[in-house]
């Protein structure tokens, strides 16, 4: 014998239910129960959900969604409806979910089971809701497992009314609901849904005596249930005429209670009639706890986000007035610890002297109190650049600040000292000039006017409130017309995974590749601050990552300054113009031999798309030779400026060396195991032309390549 006439035997039907397709397939026995013919059929969703009772269905979603979170089976009781909306017969299914993943990532689920009648209730009654069918305690579970899981996803109080407002509650559903709250001594409406507009105004200004129940429930902390209108206008006359107008059958107002204080009320209306029956009346109060408890964590949230958002405000300042021949962007991202306003900064001061500073800074963490140091610390160099202080002064007098108020944080709260990082540039508009103090920050980079980006190395000490008495040499170079230049922190350079090597590669990409957008289609520096912001942290940063873990803790904080000129992209673009000169400038100090690898690496950054490769070397081994001899023979610093000028394939490249020494090179002729010596030699063997020409103070010595062939392919063509 077939299972299929074992089923049939003892009526009970065999049914799949795939939510994906929106299909039901029934065998002849389930198809009989529901009232069709009694023969295999495959029917549309709709077809057989209008055979169930609207109440049982709703119970029924929230069944299978309990069993497919608990693993176990899907047990209910449903009531077959003819086409007069009367109860056929009563039906037990039993069935298991079955999870499908779509290949667009969306999980629906099939139903696998049976179909068996019951006893009860008889054909012909009248379908009215007892506890016992559906399941009310499972489906009552249920519902309130997905009640509180989606009001507490829900972050803020316009969220916690939308889900509120979408509960479908096991067996009776509410027409229209209510929030109500608290303004002084004033009953006051924070949401509602089922009511049109204006409907409201009558409730939103009522006072807390007023013989209404939403009031009463607030003043006593107690529920109100009103199973009729009859009850309602005996209970409440003075405002039945308000409710009467909504055509409700029955109403719940319950207080809304968080730590023992009632903050609110609850309104639940019906259209149908509601006993509030025992089982009725606990899943109301839980949700109106649970609705409680996620207006309470959403106002908290709102208040903590209006704040710090406040915070920031006031912490990140305006740019200002804007510059003739200068433009300004700057982006400020708190990406770390939750909070929206963290240690870094930015600021642009106007000077006594007519110029202005840019100042970009890190203090160190990403808490409150990095926060507060940070606007302190603002503020203090603020105040000593606008005295009109040099850079190095500036950054001195905020070391001595920061590790004065660090050290008394330290002796009255028993916390760490923190620093600091701090890059401070002080801007002449009219010719470019640049004056950079630097406390332990990222160089600077500048994007020259052929899209070719330098890091700038510059002098710098110790960071801030490290050392209270603390000295900042300060460099000077010109950003010519056409070049920008970039401050950042280094949330900007190693988020993503980047050290900082690979991050200013990756930086240095996304300035170089946007060169051209910006000159010939007119793109604003905002948008270049974006780019470099939504390259590190958005969603295309994961086609970037670093060698190192991706954490994104830090704050990010950049500044771009483009001094107007032909091809930046900021100014008036011209229709032709030539080539720009490609320059840059270096000091070595008697005390930095180090830097003489920079020297070495900034002659190659400047001339990365040189055409002859020997030329390039030669270059470097010069630039070194004749900064090394500065420091050895002199006692200054060897200041270092070179530039490319003309078409590609066809430049002319000039490098000088200055010191202040008044004695000039002599050639000698070093023997075959001789260190030194060579300097002079090697100019006369691989420049065109050199020569060293007396300063004022100290002398001068240069020389010149011509680039010797036309490149195969030439950048940005």
């Amino acid at each position: 014998m077939r299972t299929e006439d074992v089923l049939a035997a003892i009526a009970t039907g065999l049914w799949r239910w795939d939510n994906a397709s929106g299909t039901v397939t029934l065998d002849g026995e389930a198809a009989r129960l529901l009232g069709l013919p009694a023969e295999p059929v495959t029917l549309p969703e709709v077809s057989v959900r209008s055979r169930f009772h609207p109440v049982d269905w709703n119970e029924i979603n929230g069944i299978v969604n309990l069993a497919v979170a608990e693993g176990t089976l899907a047990e209910a009781r449903l009531r077959i409806m003819d086409v007069d909306g009367r109860v056929m017969r009563t039906v037990r299914s039993r069935s298991k979910p079955v999870a499908n993943v779509s290949a667009d990532g969306r999980t629906d689920y099939e139903l696998i089971g049976t179909i068996q009648e019951i006893a009860e209730p008889q054909p012909g009654t009248t379908a009215v809701h007892t506890p016992i069918t559906g399941d009310w305690r499972r489906s009552r579970e249920a519902f309130l497992l997905d009640a509180g899981r989606a009001l507490a996803e829900a972050r803020s109080t316009a969220e916690v009314l939308r889900v509120a407002a979408s509960l479908s509650m096991p067996g009776f559903s509410p027409d229209g609901l209510a929030v109500f709250g608290m303004a002084g001594d004033r009953l006051s409406i924070i949401g509602h849904h089922g009511h049109d507009a204006g409907d409201e105004t009558p409730f939103a200004d009522m006072r807390m005596d007023t013989d209404y129940p939403a009031a009463e429930v607030v003043r006593t902390g107690r529920a109100i249930y009103l199973p009729t209108p009859e009850d309602y206008k005996r209970r409440f006359p003075a405002t039945w005429p308000l409710a009467q107008r909504f055509g409700r059958t029955s109403w719940a107002f319950l207080p809304l209670i968080v730590a023992g204080r009632t903050m609110g009320a609850w309104m639940a209306a019906f259209k149908h009639p509601v006993s509030f029956s025992p089982d009725e009346r606990s899943v109301l109060t839980t949700v109106a706890r649970m609705l409680a408890q996620a207006l309470q964590r959403a106002g908290v949230a709102e208040s903590e986000r209006e704040l710090t958002t406040g915070l920031q405000r006031s912490m990140m300042p305006q740019l200002g007035p804007e510059i003739p021949g200068m433009t300004i962007a700057a982006r400020y991202v708190p990406t770390g610890g939750g909070l929206q306003v963290g240690g870094d900064w930015y600021d642009m001061i106007p000077l006594p002297s007519g110029r202005f500073a840019l100042v970009i800074g890190d203090v160190q963490g990403h808490d409150v109190r990095a926060a507060g140091l940070m606007g302190q610390l603002r503020i203090a160099v603020r105040a000593y650049a606008s005295e009109g202080h040099r850079p190095d002064a500036v950054l001195s007098r905020a070391s001595r600040f920061l590790a004065g108020i660090t050290d008394s944080y330290e002796e009255g709260d028993h916390l760490s000292p923190r620093f600091a990082t701090c890059l401070y540039v002080e801007c002449d508009p009219e010719t470019g000039l640049l004056e950079i103090a630097r406390a332990g920050h990222p160089d600077p980079a500048v994007r020259m006017t052929d899209g070719t980006v330098l890091m700038r190395p510059t002098a710098g000490g110790l960071p801030l409130g490290i050392v209270a008495d603390t000295d900042y040499p300060t460099t000077r170079f010109t950003l010519e017309p056409g070049e920008t230049m970039m401050l950042c922190t280094d949330g900007l350079i190693e988020t993503g995974g980047h050290d900082l090597d690979t991050g200013w590669a990756r930086l240095r990409a996304i300035l170089e590749s946007d060169t051209h957008t910006a000159a010939h289609e007119g793109e604003s520096l905002e948008k270049l601050a974006d780019l470099l912001v939504s390259a590190v942290h958005g969603p295309s940063s994961h086609h970037t990552t670093g060698p190192l873990a991706d954490r994104r803790e830090d704050d990010i904080a950049v500044v771009l300054l483009c001094r107007e000129g032909p091809g930046c992209g900021c100014g008036t673009p011209l229709t032709h113009t030539p080539r720009p000169v490609r320059r840059t400038m270096l000091t070595v100090a008697q005390a930095e031999p180090h830097r003489i690898a920079g020297a070495r690496q900034q002659i190659r950054e400047l001339l990365h798309d040189w055409s002859d490769e020997d030329q390039l070397d030669s270059a470097v081994l010069m630039v070194s030779e004749m900064v090394t001899n500065v420091l050895m023979h002199t006692d200054g610093d060897a200041l270092l400026m070179a530039e490319a000028i003309g078409e590609l394939g066809e430049r002319r490249l000039r490098i000088e060396v200055a010191d202040s020494s008044d004695e000039p090179p002599h050639k000698r002729h070093p023997g075959e195991m001789a260190s030194s010596g060579r300097g002079v030699l090697l100019m006369e063997m691989l420049a065109d032309t050199w020569g060293v020409d007396p300063r004022g103070e100290g002398k001068s010595i240069w020389f010149e390549l011509n680039e010797q062939a036309k490149p195969d392919s030439l950048p940005g063509l």
